[in-house]
């Protein structure tokens, strides 16, 4: 690890803006919040899939990986970041380094090389090239080839210094985020200016949920300048010092944005969630409140107010029908982060039950966010092992379970209903329509006849029981044999 990427990882441990770590003493402060990867542990997400994660939904430009070519495959567009115009960030472009450029030390020529090809069939407003383990380890300066080509080709060519090793995906996330502050930010200014211009942070469009917000803020008058990183252009996030307002959708990930940008251009931020109704509402007025102390008209915040009400009681219109179906139901939400708390206000807005959440990549403030919408009710847990996650579900402690997809298959095989809620996921869930849309999956999986079907026991096994292991695991009964 360079010299210059050792400090960056400092600096990010240290962050002021992370509630965690600012009740943290100086010595636990500067050991930082990162758990040493074990092998296996980039099925969760190394640093370079999380710096991928972030900037890749900025869709205008090239996207190139320095390194061999598993990593590109690994990392490209897993996440379903939908694009409204350019296609060019779906490219996969790897330098795909060989054995014979390690041992030859061939490694830097073939990175300029590749940025000097992608430059000219695709021409595009910038480059971001990425770092993975092998070149890190090896000591190719993608910095230096980046400034040098930059220069040569008249392109802006981005570093983006996270070769896996150095930490977990989180981390990785911020780390790009400390490219585009040092890099992009501030570079380009905007063709035009509003006194209602905003960013959303931490906003990456899965599934096209940016697009569920952004008529919102367009009824009002307000321009979504840029979202970071969330179908952006590349002139867009280069130019977002001169909006008025940040929103900051995720803090585990791009928190240091937030700040940073606070600190060098005074523009405020708070952080906010567009998954259920209430919580739409209240960064709606947010960001009117803050716009009108930074210069807008006041109107703005009555306006505001008329939108959300005429809204408000058209989303509970649509929903109504299914809210007597779904009162009650509990939910094991086995997700994290932002999601560990703003899904569970969507969730009590139906009258549902959720009998535990997970807090896995959460901050203090996300706990406590659960804290005061649960109350005592509140239970968090880490992490589940497979095993007793599936005991819970067979036991019945709750009638579906909402998580990514590598947990799906606990929910199946336990015969329970599961909803995809992480980013893999093809359905848009953000903002009013998003929540009609989240009621409507739900009630769809609960109420689906093939749970029922699954449930039942085969005519060979009628009047038998199922043994209980101590574990409090079922064994299932063996298929009888034929004949």
């Amino acid at each position: 690890m360079s010299d210059a990427l050792k400090a960056k990882v400092a600096e990010l441990f240290n962050e002021p803006g992370c509630d965690k770590n600012a009740a943290k003493g100086e010595k636990e402060r500067k050991k930082g919040c990162s758990k040493p990867l074990t092998p296996g542990a980039a099925a969760g997400g190394c640093a370079f899939d999380g710096a991928k994660i972030a900037l890749q939904p900025i869709t205008d430009v090239v996207h190139l990986v320095h390194g061999p070519l598993a990593c590109e495959g690994n990392g490209w567009d897993n996440r379903h970041a939908a694009s409204s115009g350019p296609r060019l960030y779906r490219l996969g472009v790897t330098t795909d380094l060989s054995q014979m450029d390690i041992v030859m030390g061939t490694g830097e020529k073939r990175l300029y090389k590749a940025i000097k090809e992608v430059i000219a069939r695709y021409a595009p407003p910038a480059v971001f090239v990425y770092s993975t383990c092998v070149p890190a380890l090896i000591g190719d300066d993608i910095g230096a080839v980046c400034a040098y080509a930059s220069d040569k080709l008249g392109t802006p060519c981005i570093p983006v210094d996270a070769p896996g090793f150095v930490g977990s995906k989180n981390l990785g996330n911020k780390l790009a985020g400390e490219a585009l502050l040092d890099h992009v930010i501030g570079t380009m200014e905007p063709e035009v200016s509003t006194p209602f211009d905003i960013n959303i942070l931490g906003e990456y469009n899965l599934s096209g949920e940016l697009w569920q917000v952004r008529p919102l803020f367009e009824a009002l008058g307000i321009r979504v300048h840029a979202c970071v990183t969330g179908d952006a252009r590349y002139r867009e996030v280069a130019s977002a010092h001169r909006a008025k307002v940040n929103m900051m959708v995720c803090s585990t990930a791009l928190i240091n944005v937030a700040r940073k940008m606070e600190e060098r251009w005074g523009i405020p931020y708070f952080e906010g969630s567009f998954y259920g109704i209430s919580d739409t509402s209240t960064a709606l007025r947010s960001v009117a409140k803050l716009l009108v102390s930074r210069g807008a008209p006041e109107d703005l915040i009555a306006r505001t107010e008329a939108l959300i009400a005429a809204e408000e009681a058209r989303a509970w219109a649509r929903i109504e029908p299914y809210r007597q179906r779904l009162a009650g139901k509990r939910v094991l939400l086995y997700t994290g982060g932002v999601k560990s708390w703003s899904i569970v206000s969507a969730l009590q807005e139906m009258g549902m039950v959720v009998v535990g959440t997970s807090v896995r990549k959460s901050t203090d403030n996300d706990k406590q966010k659960i804290k005061d919408i649960m109350g005592g009710d509140a239970h968090m847990v880490e992490s589940i092992p497979p095993r007793e996650m599936y005991a819970q579900l067979r036991r019945g402690d709750a009638d579906i379970l909402l998580s990514g997809g590598r947990t799906q298959f606990v929910a199946l095989k336990a015969r329970v209903p599961w909803l995809d809620i992480n980013q893999e996921r093809h359905e848009a869930y953000a903002g009013y329509d998003g929540m009609v849309t989240l009621v409507q999956e739900l009630d769809r999986s609960l109420s689906n006849p093939v749970w029922a079907e699954v449930r039942r026991l085969a005519p060979w096994e009628e009047g038998e029981t199922e043994d209980w292991l101590d574990d409090n695991v079922p064994r299932l009964t063996p298929l009888a044999r034929e004949g």
